[in-house]
């Protein structure tokens, strides 16, 4: 899936074209859909924004960490739900209690192999989670589109929009083991952002024509004019 999805070479488009393209997708596994997709992200942006005025690169990042769910519409390949949305966790090493429906995991041949069925797996304590493999999903295709086409995001950034997903590890402290100093640090900013994202959104609708200058203006700041995909 990063070998393929790595080529970016489905769709140009901007960012905020990607967040209003995100509005035909239906995530089975969020528990808001009464609004639009672009609504959630506003709502998470906005509640961030009041709270945190100072970090604007905070307030982009909730704007811009679920578009990967574009992988669900046809001109990405209409992956199936369960291969975009949903919890992620680490291959090549033990399947941790806290992953969901991990009773599932009996049935998969990785949890009899020796080589990864062991705590630490294949890695090694400390290594960074940037040398984990994670399960694939639209966490990882936004930041791959985000790094591969030159943002400015701070690290913590890329690293809500690669993690956020990864339930058992912010959620449960799993997987700790792995983590080098840098992980750390960064973990602390997703567990703010976290308070923010799921089952947290405000009944308020969100004047969308009203917030989008400030966010364009995010998103020339740290962003190309236009994206690959």
């Amino acid at each position: 899936m990063r070998e393929e999805y790595g080529k970016l070479n489905r769709v140009e488009m901007s960012i905020w074209e990607c967040c209003e393209l995100l509005n035909e997708v239906v995530d089975d596994s969020d528990p808001d859909l009464d609004e639009p997709q672009i609504e959630h992200l506003l709502q998470t942006a906005e509640a961030i924004r009041k709270d945190y005025p100072d970090e604007d690169w905070l307030h982009l990042t909730a704007l811009i960490h679920d578009l990967g769910k574009v992988l669900l519409l046809p001109v990405f390949g209409e992956l199936p739900q369960w291969a975009v949305v949903g919890d992620t966790h680490p291959l090549g090493c033990a399947f941790d209690e806290s992953i969901v429906h991990h009773k599932y995991f009996k049935e998969n041949p990785d949890t009899y192999n020796h080589e990864f069925n062991s705590k630490n797996g294949i890695y090694s304590e400390g290594c960074g989670l940037d040398n984990v493999m994670i399960s694939w999903g639209h966490d990882d295709y936004m930041y791959l589109v985000a790094k591969e086409n030159g943002t400015t995001l701070p690290q913590a950034g890329l690293f809500i929009v690669r993690y956020h997903s990864f339930y058992p590890l912010h959620r449960c402290g799993a997987y700790k083991q792995f983590m080098n100093k840098e992980d750390k640090e960064n973990l602390k900013w997703l567990h703010i952002f976290n308070k923010y994202d799921l089952y947290s959104k405000s009944k308020v609708r969100v004047d969308v024509e009203k917030v989008k200058p400030y966010y364009l203006s995010l998103i020339e700041k740290y962003f190309p004019a236009k994206l690959r995909w």
